[in-house]
């Protein structure tokens, strides 16, 4: 569980410092965006390690209702995480659709995994995500939403995300995490 928390709070300090610390970020100049880089790699290995060797007490699991709920918020957050909700026409005045995305994705996830590592994990990155959208309103209040696309884009970004979902469904029921039933 060590393991999973430090890579939890590797991810929120890494993303967090540029907020926080600006003169100390601003001092690292481009070297920092490859430290900030490698930084994040650590994070997300310390997390799948240590998802996957941390133990602890459970909660709910999977059943037919969530996994269907949890399907829908994925491809909901493949959606926002992509391109299309900034390049489309029908979310592009929303200012956090990556960090709305990746909520969406713990809110998923906890949804079918109702064990303290996942609470570690995707609640700890949920919670990242709301902490990060209030640090940059409050840094940056001034926010111009961009031009308005065309529906045409979020119509293939739709379709993207349904390809990918089925290929992370693939991908997840081939390491022994079937999710679609």
């Amino acid at each position: 569980m060590i393991l999973l928390v430090l890579g939890v709070a590797l991810w929120w300090a890494a993303h967090l410092f540029k907020r926080l610390a600006p003169a100390q970020r601003a001092a690292l100049g481009g070297k920092g965006r490859g430290l900030i880089a490698l930084l994040l790699v650590g994070a997300v290995l310390l997390m799948i390690f240590g998802y996957r060797m941390a133990d602890g007490a459970v909660f709910w699991g999977r059943h037919p209702a969530t996994v269907g709920v949890n399907n829908l918020l994925m491809l909901a957050a493949l959606y926002f995480t992509s391109p299309g909700p900034k390049k489309g026409a029908l979310f592009y005045r929303m200012r956090h659709p990556m960090l709305t995305g990746i909520l969406l994705w713990a809110v998923a996830h906890l949804l079918v995994n109702g064990d303290v590592p996942s609470f570690v994990l995707f609640g700890g990155l949920g919670a990242w995500t709301l902490v990060e959208m209030a640090v940059i309103n409050r840094a940056e209040p001034g926010w111009t939403p961009p031009a308005k696309g065309a529906i045409r884009k979020d119509i293939i970004f739709a379709a993207a995300s349904v390809v990918l979902l089925l290929v992370i469904g693939w991908i997840h029921t081939w390491l022994g995490y079937p999710t679609f039933g």
